[in-house]
């Protein structure tokens, strides 16, 4: 009975060491194509980086509520209203100026004029916001990232993603005539 318990032994270890050759030399071997080696070693790469996943979250809960948020990885659209330096070099919560730019949103809440919620500071990488320098007040945005600090009671948040969904149309010119 024992001999039976060591050969199962020695046969699961032998193959569990044949599969990590096999997959070593699918990676490795130079007789094998390197498209093939590509493919196995990419395989592998595939499953060992999880992705990232994003709760959607509107943004005047957040405020309302940071500690609820805090160390989470968020989503949410809003309406872009402008850059700013808000938070920048605060050192509790610090995001450098030289490297980062802060923008705001307008508040969801309050639909008769465009109120900032400065309660939210948002840090996006300033080689992204170069890229959309045009945005205007009430663009259509949507923002993911991890929210870091609720250092003041506010939500301080870094943006992985950002994307522009809508751009608000252009107002007619002062300087075209009326007709």
């Amino acid at each position: 009975m024992n001999k039976i318990k060591v050969i199962s032994a020695a046969l699961i270890i032998m193959l569990g060491a044949g599969t990590v050759t096999l997959t070593n030399a699918a990676t490795t071997n130079p007789l094998i194509p390197p498209t093939t080696r590509n493919i196995a070693a990419k395989a592998a790469a595939v499953q060992t980086v999880p992705q990232k996943t994003y709760v959607y979250a509107e943004p005047v809960d957040m405020v309302n509520y940071p500690g609820k948020y805090l160390n989470k990885n968020v989503k949410f659209k809003a309406k872009f209203d402008k850059y700013a330096t808000l938070g920048l070099d605060y050192k509790p919560a610090f995001r450098s100026s030289d490297k980062y730019i802060t923008f705001l949103i307008q508040r969801s809440d309050v639909t008769t004029h465009n109120v900032p919620l400065s309660e939210l500071k948002i840090f996006l990488d300033r080689k992204e916001a170069e890229k959309h320098i045009d945005l205007e007040s009430g663009d259509q945005i949507e923002v993911a990232g991890h929210v870091f600090s609720n250092a003041l009671g506010d939500v301080w948040m870094d943006a992985e993603q950002f994307t522009v969904l809508t751009k608000k149309p252009a107002s007619a010119s002062k300087d075209t005539p009326q007709q």
